[in-house]
């Protein structure tokens, strides 16, 4: 079987990580901060030691300024809630996730004013669109680091230079990048970073979090959920310091010590070091899938511009047969579709069927890519 889901999921997991969840739940398998002997202060430390990895892997400010969420998706509602206000202006673009589009026109709904921002047919985005489009009101800028259907990396050092100048803040979604491509939050400018633990990071599901810099202020920040923290348990309002009043309820915590073990997986091997090996197979695919007659490739097909993500059509073919037929004619797991991306396949031109896409991870082997493009080669074949 060849994997090529990374996109969606990255697999198979480093051996470390399974044996750190076992680990906490054999060993250790009690609740981080709710109680004071030593198998909770043994969890609170992993909780803590996961924070620190992450902080230093994203080059955040402070490891108490990452809160743990359950995926992406939870960081980036927590932070466009806790930012946004109806008569607040908000920047994204035209390749984003429905994961930020989708609480952000439900923001638009209760007042907020939204702009989207075309990307053009390669899903790249020019900074000086993004500083044209910024009004008066404008609170927040938020963008994908990268697109989850064709890789593409948008200009995130440009726009947080922008919006350091402007003086407004910054949202990332680093969903498709953490762990796969360098990332130093603060010398980017990025304000609010949102991440997941378990793409690139090499995480279980169910991990993810969200990185305040020190320009967030906290004191006119919405919260998305209150409740009980471990911390300052004789008071019934939210604790109003970091990490605290962004944790409410007891964490996933044997998936963070799955995610602790991922991530420093990650650190041994080097982003730089794994980056140069995607970008070596991401271009290796992209020549191959183009020099098949009938396949059409998405995004600019060079490798330094993108992420390890590569989207395909063949003519004659809808995208959801070619990925049914790579799966059990091939034993080729890819995704088919529009990959919770529709303004991006608009953008790209590929809405309403979207396109096939494979994603390769940093288990990926060179026989993986060749395998695939064998098979491509034959479907299309039989078309023509």
């Amino acid at each position: 079987m060849i994997y090529l889901d990374n996109a969606a999921t990255s697999w198979p997991k480093p051996p470390e990580v399974a044996q750190a969840m076992v680990h906490y739940l054999n060993e250790v398998g009690a609740n981080p901060g709710r109680s004071g002997h030593r198998l909770s202060i043994a969890a609170a430390r992993i909780i803590y030691d996961a924070r620190e990895v992450v902080a230093g892997l994203l080059g955040a400010p402070d490891p108490l300024r990452v809160v743990w969420t359950a995926n992406v998706t939870e960081a980036l509602n927590m932070a466009l809630a806790g930012v946004l206000r109806p008569g607040d202006h908000a920047l994204t673009s035209s390749m984003e996730h429905n994961s930020m589009m989708r609480p952000l026109r439900a923001l638009e709904r209760q007042g907020v004013e939204l702009t989207v921002l075309p990307c053009d047919e390669q899903g790249r985005l020019d900074p000086a669109a993004v500083e044209q489009a910024i009004r008066p009101n404008t609170a927040l800028i938020a963008l994908n680091h990268a697109s989850n259907v064709v890789g593409t990396l948008l200009p995130v050092a440009e726009v947080g230079r922008i919006a350091r100048r402007r003086g407004l803040l910054f949202l990332v979604d680093t969903a498709q990048t953490a762990g796969a491509y360098p990332i130093d939050m603060e010398a980017a400018g990025i304000d609010l970073l949102a991440f997941t633990g378990h793409k690139a990071l090499l995480g279980p599901m169910g991990t993810g979090g969200l990185v305040f810099g020190r320009r967030v202020d906290l004191a006119r920040w919405q919260l998305l959920k209150r409740g009980g923290t471990g911390s300052r348990s004789e008071q019934e309002e939210q604790p109003a310091f970091l990490p605290d009043m962004g944790e409410s309820g007891t964490p996933n915590a044997v998936g963070i010590a799955g995610l602790l073990a991922g991530v420093r997986y990650v650190a041994q091997r080097g982003v730089a070091a794994i980056r140069e090996h995607e970008m070596a197979l991401t271009g290796r695919l992209t020549a191959g899938l183009r020099a098949i007659p009938s396949v059409t490739v998405y995004g600019s097909g060079i490798a330094a511009e993108q992420t390890a993500t590569v989207s395909f059509n063949i003519a004659g073919l809808e995208p959801s047969e070619v990925g049914q037929r790579l799966d059990e004619e091939h034993d080729i797991m890819c995704r088919p579709g529009l990959h919770c991306a529709p303004a991006a396949h608009r953008t790209i031109g590929t809405f309403p069927a979207g396109t096939v896409r494979l994603g390769l991870g940093v288990l990926s082997t060179a026989e993986d890519v060749d395998g695939a493009l064998q098979a491509v080669a034959r479907l299309a074949q039989e078309v023509r």
